[in-house]
């Protein structure tokens, strides 16, 4: 069936901020999706919040909302849009349960709009767990033995006289596994429990027999209105039931099963797709008994799922784009498989190597975070590596996963005695694959007896052993050497071709292996052959790595538009990254994709075939520009500021120069290497101090000392991780700070915006509201943030972008840092702006003038409206880490709100980031319109001032003693709480939790430690779903934004691409 003639505009929902649990790879899906319905001549609306990402740039979609995610605001825009379809499954759980929330209340029907891709009975079907479990009966899929319950006593009973103990908890209709885990005694359930019933939009869960220990399998499938149905791709587990799936090492296709499993559960898949009748994308996953045939149906998302973009790109088959051919009306049979270009999308690719998925966590940013892995997921991003067989694709996935280590050998465990690593291989965390290869490698434990202790499958665990053997004799063979050799060295290339070479592919998808042909070489010579190289040579962009907090989606967006510049100006570009969730890694983005890790022996391999006249660094993080160094030490070309000029920016001692030398201020500081130099720095320079390790990512690692205890427990924290570089200690100034992209060419800059941070220094730039244009700054303020910018970008000899952080302390501009490359800015900057920055950008690295660009030089002019970034946080997934907010980075995501006042688009930024904007004068019934205020004494100065924001909007005003004394004086009324040591059966825990107050105000002296009770309070907050601010400046924000009476019904709703024209 040919393209549905009912269809004309389609409205795509994304998936908003990145968090834990959904990601870039939904970046991937709409991106692909909004592709190709333009490519069928179709007008695409598009509403996602997330201003980070490919997919909100203006070229994707014809009408662009910037908007919050939610019913009311999707209203509004369909009423003004009129679409006649709204495509449901590419925007994540996010999406999925909006689409079904305007479908079920018949809004959808009333005005015109049809739903693609699922029908809510199909999502009901798939999401709602009791009509999950009765559609499986029906067509003789097994369930696990489960109960679905809206009732703590029920959900107990059932786990406690049906089940026994352990027992899973999965809430309906959320996202990552958010509010379950398992529950090993009643305890542990009575918390689990109570979460997930509360964190269930429809307050749902559902109670399940605990079958930790058999396989976990997934298949991807597709099936089209006709009912053709496939199987894309089927992938394991190498961890057992009872890890995430998303926090589990993932391998494609399946290696472990016998034949008769594999059709079995093949089989069941085709069968569930075609019983719920989705016509698209599915995922289906089961658990598989290991020692019989039983099998169960663990879960089925209608929809384009987190794993689609790793089936994507292990296989070559475009699941999101066929996805979103199929919602139009097409079958399968009359779709091309765009990677030949001579069979149809109607075949299942065959594989001949093997992809391994390794998660990247974010516990190298949290110290005190439980490392445990559970049903409910906490990676931020993930690699994949593609080798001939496994032994070869661990490696190369674990390399390239930037954890510090080059192989299986952790340094840590290697120093540990037996009994240490015993204990470690019984543990279930992020690092339990480095514990097994110690126990394997030096014959502290047999491949049974790891398998009997972790139900890893044996397949796997000989594999892990034939590395330690091949280390074994590599090491033996070699001249003594501080490192283990490395194994299976790349060598050559073979590609990707999804027919197992029996056509040959159109688009070069490539990954090394240690020998044999090498077909990238070949293919070059095919290229020459038939003339069709490009006069002006090849480039190189490397891209970002694995998705971690300080290194978003950003940088992939940054590198996608270098790549597109650069074959605007007639260049042949070629890609290397690692991460299977990005448009980077999409089969069509470059003219050659190598699917590698970004290490110096990887990319000096690609660099041998390919033989480019320059490499890009600006725009892959602190991941390509940590390869700056080494690749200029090989005589390769870096194009854009010089490996010199990246020095200058990140070597203390020559940035300190650099500003003396331009007459620029900064803070005072000094490098220590022990906690006797710590103590003895920070006396000189008077409290408070900044602490961080030299050369770092999100200020990882960084606090803010206001005492001798804090800097002893830094410093411990710090020595144990056996950190070489010194500890840079500064004098830390709370001022106004300030962020600017500059683009240079090295005679020119121009700044396309100036930022200004709602909270003041001392909170990580990633974690604070920025605001642009800047508000509070004079004339001649804002003359000599340009100057001195002109004057840094110059002296460090940008060609390109540079980023740099200023900040205002009485009076004086002092300067943070510099950083000669792309930013977390760039995204929202260019959207807002209409600049297209990081083109710009290339094409000043490669020598022209920006004066001739057609945007002027320095400051670009002010728009007549504010644009807002308010980041977005995944606490609730990460047991045990602060909220607090400081130096060192912890959102995941962020989102954009843009209106004509600064308190309209602060509060639409807010909404899109969460928070619930309760006003005690629009409060619905039942709704808590209470306070709390608990700060450290050197915010109660500014405390009285605040307090009177709240209580004129008619909050009612909770504080603890010594807050509550300055607010009384101050004349306002207010309820005094007790701390837990105070009174047990009453204080701020208690008060929390009887569902009174609506805005927790904490701020403390330190934080971190979870057992101490301003922590314990933040965290109770979190499970309560109960707003908490960290810093006086954003709650002010949102008193000022909500004395402006906004709600979803009266805020201006912006299209990005009218905005700019």
């Amino acid at each position: 069936m040919p393209l549905n003639k009912n269809i004309h505009k389609v409205m795509i929902i994304g998936s908003g901020p990145i968090v834990i649990g959904q990601a870039a790879e939904f970046d991937y899906a709409g991106n692909q999706a909004c592709k190709a319905l333009k490519a069928q001549g179709l007008e695409v609306v598009l509403v996602n919040s997330n201003p980070a990402t490919l997919m909100t740039d203006h070229v994707m979609a014809d009408e662009i909302y910037l908007e919050p995610l939610n019913v009311e605001t999707l209203q509004r825009i369909i009423e003004k849009e009129k679409p006649d379809s709204l495509l449901s499954t590419l925007g994540g759980q996010t999406g999925l349960t909006l689409s079904m929330e305007l479908a079920k209340s018949g809004f959808l029907e009333s005005h015109g709009v049809q739903l693609l891709g699922a029908r809510p009975l199909t999502i009901d079907k798939a999401e709602d767990r009791q009509m999950f479990k009765d559609t499986m009966e029906e067509i003789g899929e097994p369930c696990i033995p489960s109960k679905v319950v809206t009732d703590y006593d029920d959900a107990l009973d059932f786990a406690k006289n049906k089940i026994g103990f352990p027992v899973i908890i999965r809430p309906a209709f959320t996202l990552g596994g958010t509010g379950g885990g398992i529950a090993y005694n009643e305890k542990e359930f009575d918390e689990i429990a109570h979460n997930g019933l509360h964190r269930s939009p429809i307050h749902q869960i559902l109670v399940e027999k605990c079958i930790s220990g058999w396989k976990e399998v997934e298949f991807e499938v597709m099936r089209d209105h006709a009912g053709n149905v496939l199987t894309v791709c089927s992938m394991e587990n190498f961890d057992p039931v009872g890890v995430h799936t998303g926090d589990s090492i993932v391998i494609a296709p399946t290696v472990t099963l016998a034949d008769k499993e594999y059709q079995m559960l093949r089989s069941a898949a085709l069968n569930i797709i075609s019983a719920l009748e989705i016509e698209g994308g599915c995922n289906c996953q089961f658990a598989l008994n290991p020692e019989t045939f039983e099998y169960a149906v663990i879960e089925v998302n209608p929809r384009v799922s987190r794993s689609s973009a790793l089936a994507s790109k292990a296989t070559g088959y475009p699941i999101a784009k066929v996805a979103a051919l199929i919602a139009v009306g097409y079958n399968l049979d009359e779709i091309p498989n765009f990677v030949t270009g001579k069979t149809k999308a109607c075949f299942e690719p065959v594989l001949d190597y093997v992809v391994v998925k390794v998660p990247k966590f974010p516990f190298e940013k949290f110290v005190y975070a439980a490392r445990k892995l559970g049903t409910q997921m906490k990676a931020t991003g993930e690699v994949m590596a593609i080798g001939q067989n496994f032994e070869e694709a661990i490696l190369k996935a674990i390399r390239g996963a930037e954890l510090g280590v080059k192989d299986l050998n952790l340094a840590v465990f290697a120093k540990e005695n037996e009994e240490k690593i015993r204990e470690r291989v019984g543990k279930c965390t992020d690092q339990r694959i480095f514990a097994i290869y110690q126990a394997l490698k030096r014959k502290i434990m047999s491949v049974d007896e790891i398998h009997e202790v972790t139900k890893i499958d044996e397949w796997f665990l000989y594999k892990l052993e034939n590395i330690a053997e091949a280390e074994k004799k590599a090491v033996e063979n070699s001249a003594p050497t501080v490192h283990a050799p490395m194994l299976y060295t790349p060598a050559s290339f073979k590609m990707v071709d999804t027919c197992a070479g029996e056509f040959s592919a159109e688009s070069p998808y490539f990954y090394s292996t240690t020998g044999g042909e090498n077909e990238a070489e070949k293919f070059l010579e095919g290229l020459e052959k038939e003339g069709k190289r490009s006069k002006k040579g090849t480039i190189i962009v490397l891209g970002s790595g694995p998705i971690r907090i300080g290194q978003g989606i950003e940088f992939d967006y940054a590198s996608v538009q270098c790549v597109w510049s650069l074959k605007k100006l007639g260049y042949e570009v070629a890609i290397i990254n690692n991460n299977p969730e990005t448009v980077s890694t999409d089969f069509d983005t470059a003219d050659r994709l190598y699917f590698e890790p970004l290490t110096p022996v990887d990319v000096m391999n690609v660099i041998k075939v390919e033989k480019p006249v320059g490499v890009v660094v600006a725009f892959g993080g602190q991941t390509a520009i940590k390869l700056t160094k080494y690749l200029d030490g090989q005589g390769i070309r870096i194009l854009g500021t010089s490996a010199d000029g990246i020095d200058l920016a990140e070597d203390r001692e020559r940035f300190e120069e650099l500003c003396e030398r331009l007459h620029v201020n900064r803070p005072k500081g000094q490098t220590v290497f022990t906690e006797v130099e710590a103590l003895e720095a920070a006396a000189r320079l008077t409290y408070p101090v900044l602490m961080r390790p030299s050369y770092v990512l999100g200020g990882q690692n960084m606090i803010i000392a206001r005492t001798n205890a804090d800097i002893k427990e830094y410093m411990k924290i710090i020595l144990a991780q056996g950190i070489t570089n010194p500890v840079l200690i500064d004098k830390y100034m709370e001022g106004t700070e300030l962020e600017v992209d500059c683009i240079c060419d090295g005679e020119d800059v121009l700044i396309p915006g100036i930022m200004e941070h709602v909270e003041r220094t001392g909170i990580h730039s990633g974690d604070s509201i920025a605001v642009y244009p800047a508000w509070n700054f004079t004339d001649e303020m804002t003359k000599t943030v340009v100057e001195k910018s002109r004057d840094m970008a110059l002296a460090l000899g940008t060609q390109g972008l540079v980023n740099i952080q200023w900040l205002f302390y009485n009076g004086q501009l002092n300067i943070i840092e510099a950083n000669p490359r792309s930013s977390r800015t760039v995204p929202y900057l260019s959207k807002v702006t209409g600049i297209p920055m990081v083109e710009l950008a290339t094409r000043a690295m490669l020598g022209e003038k920006v004066r001739d660009m057609g945007y002027g030089t320095g400051l670009y002019r002010k728009p007549d409206y504010y644009a807002v970034k308010v980041p977005v946080f995944s606490f609730e997934k990460l047991m045990d880490v602060d909220t607090h907010l400081g130096p060192e980075m912890k959102s995941t995501g962020e989102v954009l709100g843009i209106a004509k006042t600064r308190e309209e688009a602060i509060f639409k930024g807010m909404v899109a980031a969460g928070w619930k904007m309760i006003h005690p004068a629009l409060a619905k019934k039942g709704e808590p319109t209470g306070v709390l205020f608990s700060v450290r004494k050197s915010d109660r100065p500014e405390l009285p001032a605040l307090a009177k924001k709240y209580s004129d909007l008619g909050f009612t005003l909770y504080a603890t003693e010594g807050n509550a004394d300055t607010i009384e004086r101050s004349g306002m009324k207010v309820k005094r709480v007790n701390k837990v040591h105070e009174n047990y059966s009453e204080n701020v825990m208690t008060l929390l939790e009887s569902g009174k107050i609506c805005y927790v105000v904490s701020t403390s002296a330190k934080g971190r430690d979870p057992s101490s009770e301003s922590v314990r309070l933040r965290r109770l907050a979190v499970e309560h779903d109960i707003d908490c601010l960290t810093a006086i400046d954003t709650a002010n924000a949102l008193a000022d934004s909500l004395s402006g009476k906004f709600t979803d019904l009266n805020t201006t709703l912006v299209d990005i691409n009218k905005l700019l024209h």
